[in-house]
């Protein structure tokens, strides 16, 4: 999976996340689905992505793909 495919499976699996927990616990946790609703937003315009910076620190390559 290269980054780009990886920051999309992550911000997918905490909306989803934090979609369940809204319904579960508390309407709080739709807070972290907005925040990671605008950074998807903020970074299609920008470029800028803190997960894949992270991920490039962490050693994967933008290219790099696992089986």
């Amino acid at each position: 999976m290269r980054i780009d495919q990886l920051v999309l499976a992550v911000a997918g699996t905490v909306v989803l996340l934090s979609a369940l927990l809204a319904w579960l616990v508390s309407p709080a946790w739709l807070l972290l689905t907005a925040f990671v609703g605008l950074n998807l937003l903020q970074s299609a315009f920008t470029g800028f992505c803190p997960l894949a910076l992270i991920l490039k620190k962490m050693g994967v390559s933008p290219g790099q793909a696992f089986s």
